[in-house]
């Protein structure tokens, strides 16, 4: 041994490596720049760092043989001892070169665990377009921390003008939110949003006077590459937003048709004080689209009047007011017939204003598809909106939304991954093309999708819900169920009444995983912290409990409840006659009293209010719904046919054989020979792939 090592200090083998090293980290520094800036490929980065270490091993052996000494001969040992140097080094190259990345969300399967710890970002996208940039949110450098608001709305609307370049990939707002102003990382910051550039800003407001500090950064290589510092007072401020977009457009070198640079150079408004509402309207609607609250859309609605009526023609103030209440009508409160006609108008006014207005064409979709499900029409102004603004995520989502209610599965999804290309940093969109995979029983990668948006954002709360269904559902797997609450979201109650139809949203989610497990006396526990702020809160709690209570086999002990409930429930039926939640909540308190030809007939009026065929997407709730009282109601082969026709579609946010096989919901037919067979068929089609 002490002759080897002789030896070694005589061939200077460490000298050697030292020098190949640092003049391998030189060249390896030199040749990432170069990529970075010519955009090459991962593999050829790989191949070279896999040619430099082979040359490594080469070297030593050089090295050993042409020493100070000159060419000496080795030992029978030292061979040895150099071949299986080679032999380990060699194995290890081949298995970094041949490692493949780490599969996507996507083409997990379904032999993976479900409750796979949070991944920490998103995949990120194969290739970023020279022409791709991201804006990221303005600091506000104003000494009156109140107004960023105002550094927030001059961020977005450069980013909304940038949007209207066809030439241009610009990534969503709802991805460029969730990073700081100027982040350390930029090179991360453009791989995870799939951005070649990056846009950073500040604003400084004082008094009258604004300062707007913007920079467009390489962010391949975090070189900048134009800078620009504007002084404006109030009353001039618009122009900014417009200066800054066309100049970065020129840097980048788009391409802009004639009416692209018109949109561009046009003001929303000439009056500095109908600007400064309408952004802080903004950001209340923004607000409101993450709480889903009352409180806030109303506060954007009240800044969204004072712009109007301040500038009667700010045709963006009246297609943003329209839209906000269309999302309120959506996710929280039903509107009335002449609320819904009253928005209308002021969307229509906004086209009268500007008959070219991307956002106000984009509401009009909204509202043919939110406010009246008119599914062509609002495809008709989905389309003409990415015509004009082709970066607008609202109406490439919009577009696959309404495929989805058409049941129109794989456009759909084809849809949902380009808002996603746009978007990647959306935990919104990415939730959306978990569920389409969820309702088509591909519960493996609904899953995975999942995950991806609860590490954008811990607190989704729509997710959390289809994970929920996904593990439940899809897996049976009630431990993985419950880490998706982990933390417990809100209860939620008044969106839930929305959906209405199964008994998932009766009991709600927060419960299911107890009534799932058969801990009937810890579901009625949870309710007992649930909100009763409202008198809508006081009765779904009331009936929740009669849900669980029968579920469990316990009607005997409810009926004095259910007795009270039945006129209360009838009243308030005959003034909302349609009320998809009064008709369920109507249906399992007459199963409770015995009353069963009352409970279908609420059950199956709830179908007809939200048919299937109308809906494929929601209508499967009320189908569901209906399938349950059936199966509480002393009707099993009406249960159980509905059971087949759900099993033979896509259904799988609400029906599944993991479901059927474990959900007490289905007690009543689990001994019925048929519905053993319909479980024992679902299961043999799973097997050969032919399950929807």
């Amino acid at each position: 041994m002490n002759d080897f090592l002789q030896r070694l200090r005589e061939r200077k083998l460490v000298q050697w490596a030292v020098a190949y090293v640092a003049a391998g980290f030189a060249l390896l520094q030199g040749l990432d720049i170069v990529a970075q800036r010519f955009g090459w490929p991962e593999l050829i980065e790989r191949g070279l760092i896999v040619v430099l270490a082979v040359g490594f091993f080469v070297t030593l052996v050089l090295a050993w043989y042409h020493g100070e000494r000159g060419a000496q001969r080795a030992t029978g040992t030292e061979l040895l001892i150099l071949a299986l140097l080679l032999a380990i080094g060699g194995g290890l190259l081949w298995r970094v070169a041949q490692r493949a990345p780490e599969a996507s969300p996507a083409t997990v399967t379904a032999s993976q665990t479900s409750t796979a710890p949070l991944p920490s970002s998103s995949p990120a996208p194969a290739a970023v377009p020279e022409k791709s940039i991201a804006v990221l949110p303005f600091e506000n450098l104003s000494d009156d921390k109140a107004n960023a608001y105002f550094a927030e709305g001059m961020q977005d609307e450069i980013l909304t003008r940038l949007a209207g370049i066809a030439d241009l990939k610009v990534i969503s707002r709802t991805s460029t939110k969730r990073y700081a102003s100027r982040p350390d990382n930029l090179r991360t910051v453009g791989t995870e949003l799939g951005a070649a550039h990056i846009v950073e800003g500040s604003v400084q407001k004082s008094g009258d006077a604004v300062r707007v500090n913007v920079q467009l950064i390489d962010a391949r290589s975090d070189t900048h590459v134009w800078a620009q510092t504007y002084d404006r007072d109030l009353k001039n401020v618009f122009a900014v937003e417009s200066e800054v977009a066309q100049q970065i457009a020129d840097v980048l070198k788009a391409k802009m048709s004639p009416q692209e640079t018109k949109a561009l150079s046009q003001a929303p408004t000439e009056n500095p004080e109908a600007y400064d509402h309408y952004l802080r309207a903004e950001v209340q609607l923004y607000r409101a689209f993450e709480t889903n609250e009352f409180v806030d859309y109303a506060a954007a609605d009240s800044e969204f009047q004072k712009a109007i009526a301040l500038d009667p023609g700010f045709a963006l103030a009246y297609a943003r007011r329209g839209y906000n209440q269309l999302s309120l009508h959506w996710t929280t409160r039903r509107l009335s017939t002449s609320e819904l006609a009253q928005l209308k108008t002021w969307i229509d006014r906004a086209l009268a204003l500007a008959p070219e207005l991307p956002v106000a064409h984009a509401a009009l979709g909204f509202y043919n598809y939110w406010g009246l499900r008119h599914y062509a029409e609002a495809t008709t102004e989905f389309e003409h909106t990415i015509r004009l603004a082709p970066n607008n995520t609202d109406a490439l989502a919009g577009i696959a939304y309404v495929d989805r209610r058409l049941g129109h599965w794989a456009e759909a999804l084809v849809s949902l991954q380009r808002v996603i290309e746009i978007s990647p940093r959306s935990n919104i969109e990415i939730d959306e093309l978990g569920t389409t995979l969820l309702i088509l029983r591909r519960y493996a990668e609904a899953d995975a999708q999942f995950m991806r948006a609860r590490a954008i954002s811990v607190d989704d709360t729509n997710g959390q819900d289809f994970l929920l269904r996904s593990r439940l559902f899809g897996f049976g797997d009630v431990a993985g169920a419950r880490k998706a609450f982990d933390p417990l979201p809100l209860w939620r109650i008044a969106y839930h009444n929305l959906l209405a139809g199964d008994l998932f949203n009766l009991v709600n989610p927060r419960v299911y995983p107890d009534l799932f497990e058969r801990k009937f006396d810890a579901a009625l526990k949870q309710w007992e912290s649930a909100p009763q702020d409202s008198e809508e809160e006081r009765l779904t709690q009331r009936v929740a409990r009669v849900a669980i209570q029968v579920i469990a086999g316990r009607r005997e002990s409810v009926q004095s409840e259910c007795a009270a409930l039945a006129p209360l429930l009838t009243a308030q039926a005959q003034q909302q006659p349609d009320s998809l939640s009064l008709l369920q909540q109507t249906s399992w308190v007459m199963v409770c009293l015995g009353r069963n030809a009352e409970a279908i007939a609420a059950a199956r009026r709830a179908t007809e209010v939200f048919p299937l065929a109308n809906d494929k997407y929601f209508g499967i709730y009320q189908l569901e719904g209906l399938a349950e009282i059936d199966a509480h109601a002393g009707a099993p082969d009406e249960a159980i046919k509905l059971l087949g026709q759900m099993l033979a579609i896509p259904a799988g946010q609400s029906v599944s054989v993991e479901r059927l096989k474990r959900d007490p919901l289905w007690d009543p037919l689990r001994k019925d020979p048929r519905f053993q067979k319909l479980i024992a068929d679902a299961e043999a089609a799973q097997e050969k792939g032919r399950a929807p």
